[in-house]
């Protein structure tokens, strides 16, 4: 089944991946807004095709916004090493707090994007990342 769901008209560029970070404040009284906020908050996602239907809104800076077709994409999260770390096993998801900000790596081993506590099961362990701080630190692919 397709997803379909709104967004900027100078944004609406098929390939484009970004991540939902939650409704605006402002869009609460628009009569579409549902269309816009079907997505999962922290969820990555990527435009396989744009339609021609635009629809007026307030808030992006070209005044309409279109339909798109999108589609689900990997989640991926760092975390620190340990027994528990397999595939398939099921983890709680946990910030690092970490405060080395030049790391490449910091949005992913601090969830920016993600709710801290959040379980998620283990679909693959990646990679080991190269941690400054010496953390012993996976990247790993999870689904909630």
């Amino acid at each position: 089944m397709v997803k379909i769901s709104l967004i900027g008209t100078d944004l609406s560029v098929e390939g484009l991946e970004f991540t939902f970070l939650g409704p605006l404040t402002a869009c609460s009284e628009c009569r579409i807004k549902n269309a816009c906020f079907n997505l999962e908050p922290g969820r990555s996602y990527r435009i396989t095709k744009v339609r021609d239907q635009e629809n007026p809104c307030l808030i992006f800076n070209k005044n309409k916004v279109k339909a798109v077709e999108i589609e689900e994409l990997p989640e991926f999260a760092n975390i620190q090493y340990g027994r528990k770390l397999q595939e398939g096993s099921t983890v709680t998801l946990k910030s690092m707090n970490c405060d080395y900000i030049t790391c490449k790596n910091i949005e992913k081993c601090n969830l920016t994007n993600l709710r801290s506590e959040t379980k998620a099961t283990i679909i693959g362990i990646k990679e080991k990342l190269d941690c400054p701080k010496g953390y012993d630190m996976r990247k790993v692919e999870i689904k909630f």
